[in-house]
């Protein structure tokens, strides 16, 4: 008796999934996509993240240019004088500019990597409150997956205006 409710039970609820099959099938799978280089462009936050970037390294990268236009005059005035210098005096200017070219050179890498570390640190927090707004887009209105990179995309999936829209919102 047990076996014949058993199957019954496994014949009754095969044939409700059988039933309930097409159901299932016709449910869309909803897809959106959102594009972060133009969260990462036209964004408030990402906007503002860049000026803070801008504004914090301004002085260093004037310092940077000045010294590199201090070097190149150095260099052109001793491309010019060094035909008629003497030998121990050429060979001096010349070490001190490499001296400068090389501590140039230093300059430059550290403030790259400051930067870079920097820009690294902002764009981090501007993709963490974007992912949270695409989430709460998501939700709202019941997207299954949203890609934030392909191949290709239908624009009719991408909801990067309403991620922007809303992102944007948020930061007032």
């Amino acid at each position: 008796m047990k076996s014949f409710s058993r199957h019954f039970t496994l014949a009754l609820l095969l044939s409700t999934l059988a039933v309930a099959s097409p159901a299932l099938q016709a449910q869309e799978f909803k897809v959106g996509f959102v594009n972060t280089d133009r969260i990462f462009r036209e964004a408030t936050t990402a906007k503002a993240a860049q000026a803070k970037l801008e504004q914090e390294f301004s002085r260093r990268e004037k310092e940077l240019i000045d010294m590199g236009n201090t070097l190149k005059t150095a260099t052109e005035k001793f491309e010019r004088e060094a035909p008629t210098m003497a030998e121990s005096q050429r060979i001096a200017r010349q070490r001190q500019l490499v001296d400068q070219d090389r501590e140039f050179q230093r300059k430059r890498r550290e403030f790259q990597e400051d930067l870079n570390a920097r820009k690294n640190e902002e764009l981090a927090q501007v993709l963490d409150r974007a992912n949270k707004v695409v989430k709460q887009v998501a939700e709202a209105e019941k997207y299954d997956v949203i890609l934030q990179e392909a191949v290709y995309i239908n624009p009719k999936h991408d909801i990067t205006d309403r991620v922007l829209k809303a992102l944007n919102a948020a930061g007032k």
